[in-house]
């Protein structure tokens, strides 16, 4: 798992070289953003992402590691994460998640976000689980703002937790679930770096935030219970009650002036602008 301690704080050149793999990524997810429909299959939208990295000098961090050959993850309504593209045809009402990674010259770069199809025939489904990604969007953005002002790591965690407690679900009332099971982490050399970046409340306060932190949040939230099971292919996992899940990411960089989120073409500008941050490019 990387650099611990001391170890895990980059220096501004370092930083610097994470700017590139970060807009890849994004660009990544943009162009599956473009082309997600009912009928286009896991698989084409795994050839697309591909298709963007590999044109702007990177390769997919995913394909690195051992075992999975994608360039994407792609998880469908009741999968959470780790969904492995394949001949899946999407269907309207789905809610899928696309987790990207590209690497730039050796630095990495790591987001992930949630879509809605449209389906007119079940407007409230699709409002419930478009109310679902919304959430969990916020959350991630709620939980980098927190890092903007953040003492100590785990605050993230607690500002992400807050906002989704706030938010019941649509299900009577019911509470969305937070997965602990799964959890963020740092990134820099390798796409899975120390520290842990936690979704909830945990006792440590975690290291301090301080130039050179950089780190992907995201949470994973479920419409139902928090509970999953690994599906036979060992790499998808799946909530455990059926329910609808959601997975939004980012990369985010703490530097000298500020914070800056690597995995967003505006550094994070218009969803921290309403949070009352000012994200900050890194010279």
């Amino acid at each position: 798992m990387g650099r611990r301690g001391k170890g895990i704080y980059k220096s501004p050149a370092e930083l610097r070289a994470m700017v590139e793999p970060g807009l890849v990524t994004a660009a990544s997810l943009d162009a599956v953003r473009a082309a997600i429909r009912p009928g286009i299959t896991t698989l084409e939208l795994d050839r697309i992402a591909d298709e963007v990295i590999r044109s702007r000098g990177g390769v997919s961090n995913f394909q690195m590691v051992p075992g999975y050959s994608h360039t994407v993850c792609t998880s469908v309504n009741d999968d959470v994460v780790h969904g492995i593209p394949g001949p899946r045809v999407l269907q309207p009402g789905d809610i899928v998640s696309i987790d990207s990674g590209a690497d730039v010259n050796g630095w990495n770069g790591d987001s992930a976000i949630t879509i809605v199809l449209d389906d007119p025939a079940h407007p409230e489904t699709v409002a419930a689980r478009q109310l679902l990604s919304d959430v969990t969007e916020q959350s991630l953005w709620h939980g980098i703002a927190r890092l903007a002002r953040a003492r100590h790591l785990n605050e993230v965690g607690e500002a992400i937790e807050d906002y989704v407690t706030s938010h019941p679900s649509v299900a009577e009332g019911a509470q969305y679930g937070i997965l602990t099971d799964y959890i963020g982490h740092g990134i820099g050399r390798s796409m899975h770096e120390e520290p842990p970046v936690f979704n909830y409340r945990v006792r440590q306060r975690g290291p301090e935030v301080k130039p050179g932190l950089v780190v992907a949040i995201e949470p994973m939230i479920t419409a139902g219970s928090e509970e999953t099971f690994v599906r036979d292919d060992e790499w998808t996992v799946a909530t455990s009650d059926g329910s609808m899940s959601s997975h939004w990411e980012h990369s985010v960089a703490v530097h000298a002036d500020g914070i800056w989120v690597l995995t967003a073409a505006d550094g994070g500008a218009s969803a921290l602008a309403p949070l009352g941050v000012t994200p900050v490019p890194i010279s």
